[in-house]
């Protein structure tokens, strides 16, 4: 299964990077990924549907991270596709809007609050009752589609996981959106900032800002808070969960850049001191 799943994926991955930097029209190219994405969608089904898995483990893991992994994309680009085609004339009119749907966001946060933080602190009790198939529990909170989804192809809580995971993304987007706007209305034009320093430094600092919680109390999603500093410091991080994953696997000097930030930090400290 694994094998599959990261060749799909990546695949995938590629595809839509390929179609966001090649393409100019916005709507037709949400529209193109979300067929990409639901032709990826089904291929991993019938896969799944025919080979099946090794035992439940497998299939947790499935349908808690893998599965939603991909689903998140399509709930991600639907929902821009929908922004934007609905999205009305008028600064102000365009400002109303996009706070809107940034509050229907905040409502279905609260209203699934149990799960989110259930979620986000890697617990794993009740696992065997949200991702595997034919297991639910009408008392833990279910989506209505969950009774209108393909049982062989979905768990109670596997599209909740994937709507966590958008929120996320179009939190980013619409945020990004009113910014920019706000930039617009204040005739403000911000130089750009480019990260010059290397991926791996970056990407320690993001995990070590991650680590302390500061990011929206804590609950900001670490693939959020990197794909924020990707658009600020205009650089792709790529893989950063495996650079992270190099970096933790070091056996002196894990934190490097840190250590070296600090050090310039006391060292400027001590110059301004001096004089």
């Amino acid at each position: 299964m694994d094998k599959f799943y990261n060749e799909s994926f990546c695949k995938l991955e590629t595809a839509i990077k390929d179609l966001e930097t090649g393409t100019d029209c916005s709507i037709e190219r949400v529209e193109t990924i979300i067929n990409i994405i639901l032709k990826c969608l089904s291929e991993l089904k019938e896969y799944v549907l025919e080979k099946g898995f090794k035992n439940i483990d497998e299939e947790i893991h499935f349908f808690k991270y893998q599965k939603p992994a991909i689903v998140s994309k399509l709930i991600y680009y639907n929902a821009i596709y929908k922004i934007e085609t609905k999205k009305p004339y008028g600064a102000k009119p365009i400002k109303k809007y996009q706070n809107n749907e940034l509050k229907k966001l905040k409502r279905y946060f609260d209203n699934n609050l149990e799960f989110y933080k259930y979620y986000r602190t890697n617990n794993s009790f009740i696992d065997h009752k949200l991702f595997v198939r034919g297991k639910y529990d009408i008392k833990l909170s279910l989506d209505t589609f969950y009774f209108e989804a393909d049982h062989s192809f979905s768990t109670s809580h596997d599209y909740k996981v994937a709507k966590i995971i958008a929120n996320d993304l179009i939190q980013v987007y619409l945020e990004d959106q009113l910014h920019h706007t706000a930039y617009q209305d204040k005739s403000t034009d911000l130089p750009t900032l480019n990260w010059t320093s290397s991926k791996t430094a970056l990407i320690e600092l993001i995990y070590a800002l991650h680590s302390q919680g500061l990011f929206d109390n804590g609950n900001a999603d670490i693939k959020v808070i990197a794909k924020t500093f990707e658009r600020i410091f205009n650089i792709d991080l790529g893989d950063f969960y495996h650079t992270f994953m190099e970096l933790k696997s070091r056996k002196i000097n894990r934190t490097k850049f840190l250590d070296s930030l600090r050090e310039s930090l006391i060292r400027k400290m001590d110059e301004l001191d001096e004089k």
